[in-house]
């Protein structure tokens, strides 16, 4: 039901470039101006050395449109595809994911990509200085809120933490610093009345009544030791930072771990901020400790959604909503 860990190799932020050459060319005003037109209509090459200003730009503009990239971290790739897929269903456009002269006129806008953000004090509060690996351990803490203000912000913007702080390499992230964010759109609005998890592609969507797409995120969903489920089911509830519920016998081995734990609530708990539970058994949509890895690492069976994404399509969905899993 848990995310089994596969590791990949990320690319670095710093190769091929200096810090400081990086942070000259990641500049707020460069990212803003950039122009998502110069992007390839065809996919461009799965690995870059390093962020690119346009299409951190592109990936905002998606994310404000409703189709979510995940996270915005300046990369190309399969979850950026998808999201311009998304988009031009949600637009009646071809879907063949290519960034042509119309999904580009038709994402585009005069709203700055990247604005500048103050920090709160409330910003700095509630942060846990470590979170262990092992459950037997996190079982102990009284939550498994944010590590650091930078892991706050990142969520709260929808961004990777790296291009955060690349964006602001001076930055000691404290009370009244101001600092450069990504500006996403506002959490969609509406009712949900289907879901289709496409599992496939690892694909979430959220249909109208009139069966147009409201809302499509990037999943990471089920693993072939650890399928998902298949046909129809529907939304039974929806709990909102919740706790989660170990046991080995019927959802995975951790670590050494041979008997039920309950781990403690927050944005870094196994399943996130947000559980929409389904009428099959033990199976849900939730979020996860590590927006990075969705639809990069899979899962025990389970939908998992970066935080933000599971927590808005929370918002639109009502128990008896059907979901499909669809091939």
């Amino acid at each position: 039901m848990f995310m089994k860990i596969i590791v990949f190799a990320a690319a670095s932020l710093t190769m091929g470039l200096t810090a400081t050459a990086l942070a000259e060319e990641l500049q707020p005003e460069a990212i803003n101006t950039a122009p998502i037109a110069s992007i390839a209509p065809e996919r461009p090459p799965k690995e870059s050395p390093h962020p690119d200003p346009a299409i951190v730009h592109l990936q905002v503009l998606l994310d404000r449109a409703g189709s979510s990239p995940g996270v915005i971290d300046g990369y190309y790739g399969e979850n950026v595809t998808k999201a311009i897929a998304g988009f031009e269903a949600m637009q009646k456009l071809p879907t063949d994911g290519k960034l042509d002269p119309e999904v580009v006129s038709r994402l585009s806008e005069d709203k700055p990509a990247i604005q500048s953000y103050v920090i709160t004090e409330e910003d700095t509060k509630d942060l846990v200085s470590d979170i262990p690996n092992d459950y037997s351990e996190q079982a102990e803490m009284d939550n498994l809120g944010y590590k650091s203000v930078e892991e706050r912000l990142s969520e709260r913007f929808h961004m990777d933490v790296d291009l955060l702080k690349t964006l602001n390499p001076n930055s000691s992230f404290d009370t009244g610093e101001t600092v450069w964010v990504a500006m996403p759109g506002a959490p969609k609005e509406g009712v949900v009345k289907r879901i289709e998890v496409r599992k496939r592609s690892g694909q979430v969507l959220a249909f109208a009544e009139d069966g147009a797409p409201i809302a499509v995120y990037p999943a990471s969903i089920g693993s072939e030791a650890s399928p998902s489920p298949s046909g129809r089911h529907k939304v039974k509830g929806v709990a909102r930072m919740p706790p989660y519920v170990y046991d080995p016998e019927v959802n995975f081995q951790q670590a050494d771990n041979n008997k039920p734990l309950t781990l403690p609530k927050g944005p870094n708990n196994p399943v996130g901020t947000v559980w929409i539970d389904l009428t099959k058994p033990t199976y849900g949509i939730h979020g996860t400790p590590e927006p990075s890895l969705i639809d990069k690492a899979q899962s025990h069976g389970c939908v998992r959604l970066t935080n933000w994404d599971a927590e808005e399509l929370a918002e639109m969905v009502k128990p008896g909503v059907i979901t499909e899993f669809t091939d």
